[in-house]
């Protein structure tokens, strides 16, 4: 069986000149089966997947291995799992959900240690009947965060 370790080592060589680049995940069947998950702080391309997937195969090739390669991009509907992730997403809805509270709103801000997301709220008048709309925000540490990911508007 493949060692996820080589599969890393493999995938730093190939975005060595690219550090916009990085590693999501690796996954390897019980047959060989090797999906490897990247992104970029500005998304990743089909080419820079496509060159990752020559140069992880042109050395697996080299060793005679018996394997089946996919690279591929995160899904959409998939929670954030680098902090790298959340740059790329300012200014989109975001679902957030932390220790004991989830969070729906606009990621407006990034440091290295937490996010910020701003949303509208209904709350009823300080004084007399009605509701008004509250502006909110909130900033969230990353060790808090339990996962985040994109709200997908239909």
């Amino acid at each position: 069986m493949i060692d996820k370790a080589v599969i890393n080592n493999l995938f730093e060589a190939a975005v060595k000149d690219d550090p916009t680049l990085f590693l999501i995940d690796v996954v390897i069947s019980p047959d060989n089966n090797i999906t490897v998950i990247a992104d970029g702080e500005q998304g990743i391309s089909i080419n820079d997947c496509i060159a990752i997937s020559r140069h992880i195969e042109k050395s697996l090739n080299e060793e005679d291995l018996d394997f089946s390669l996919e690279v591929t991009s995160p899904g959409a509907a998939e929670p954030f799992t680098d902090k790298r992730q959340y740059k790329k997403n300012i200014g989109r809805t975001l679902k957030v959900v932390s220790e004991n509270e989830k969070y729906e709103g606009v990621l407006t801000a990034i440091t290295d240690n937490d996010i910020t997301l701003e949303w509208e709220s209904r709350e009823p008048k300080p004084v007399g009947k009605g509701k008004i709309t509250v502006k909110k925000t909130k900033v969230i540490p990353y060790e808090l965060i339990n996962s985040a990911k994109v709200k997908i508007k239909i």
